[in-house]
């Protein structure tokens, strides 16, 4: 691997991101959005966020390290956007982190909505406190080679990558709440966000339901499902 660092060629419409930025209201996004893409696209259930506050939606700025020579992913800020998401395939390592305090206040200043670590994080304290968002399989004091060798590649930026099981490609939409992540392919989000509207309306009428005292039997007639 080498150091290859590309623009993003495809950006999502405008008003398909802000309906999904208006999906965040709604009681578990993720999950209404998992529902609406028939279970596709969730990410393994070991990536956690730092903070149950944790709620973004934005477009995928992918990152790939290489397994067992990981260095600092702070390349990715020469490209970052405002309203991006940082998707990290770091390997499901564990024992090296690649992200620290000082890159989340980095990515806070750009602009950055949230960043997805298959891998190490550390410096959560400091996360914490900037009110940064992430999701990471693990948290280690041991950090990259790259303070100590100077060297910042390899590294590979805006290529498709996979995380946490997971395909994400440049530009696609990544929903992360205190549940977990959902990747959106760009191609779809539209389908997706008239669905997952659907389903988050069907899902507060059957809670309105509820509370008029419904019984099962009875909601699982109006609406097929609970």
């Amino acid at each position: 691997m080498r150091k290859v660092i590309l623009q993003r060629q495809q950006e999502p419409d405008p008003q398909v991101l802000q309906g999904f930025k208006d999906l965040l209201k709604v009681y578990s996004p993720s999950c209404v959005v998992a529902d609406a893409q028939e279970r596709a696209g969730v990410m393994r259930s070991y990536l956690r966020p730092l903070s149950t506050e944790t709620r973004f939606v934005g477009p995928a700025l992918t990152v790939r390290l290489e397994p067992g020579n990981q260095v600092d992913c702070l390349d990715a800020l020469s490209v970052a956007q405002a309203g991006d998401v940082i998707v990290v395939d770091a390997a499901g390592e564990t024992e090296t982190s690649i992200w620290g305090g000082l890159m989340s206040g980095l990515c806070k200043m750009k602009g950055v909505v949230g960043a997805v670590v298959d891998g190490a994080i550390r410096d959560t304290d400091e996360t914490r406190d900037l009110g940064f968002f992430i999701f990471s399989k693990a948290i280690v004091p041991r950090s990259t080679h790259s303070p100590y060798s100077g060297r910042m590649e390899p590294i590979e930026v805006n290529v498709p990558i996979q995380c946490a099981g997971v395909v994400v490609r440049p530009g696609d939409l990544v929903l992360g709440d205190e549940i977990g992540v959902v990747v959106i392919p760009l191609e779809n989000a539209a389908q997706v966000l008239e669905k997952a509207r659907e389903q988050a309306e069907k899902e507060e009428k059957t809670r309105a339901k509820i509370r008029e005292g419904k019984t099962v039997e009875e909601l699982l007639a109006e609406f097929g499902r609970l």
